[in-house]
């Protein structure tokens, strides 16, 4: 699986002790430019959250999460 080869050069990002909203993980990591773009990523089934597709925006991420792009990049919530 893509995630799983990608892990091995993912990136963290911190993101302190407060949950954030999966949108806001894709536009921190500079994956997307403005919100929209995140959101359609995530409804296209182009993002995994813990190496599962992940279909909520709203998604509350916590320290220790790993997100990835399908077929791209991979980063771990520090």
């Amino acid at each position: 699986m893509a995630a799983a080869d990608s892990q091995a050069s993912s990136t963290r990002i911190e993101i302190g002790d407060r949950p954030i909203n999966l949108t806001q993980v894709l536009k921190r990591a500079g994956w997307v430019q403005h919100g929209g773009e995140a959101k359609a990523l995530i409804t296209d089934g182009q993002v995994l959250v813990n190496d599962e597709v992940e279909l909520r925006k709203r998604r509350k991420m916590v320290v220790g999460d790993r997100v990835a792009i399908l077929d791209g990049p991979c980063l771990i919530l520090a």
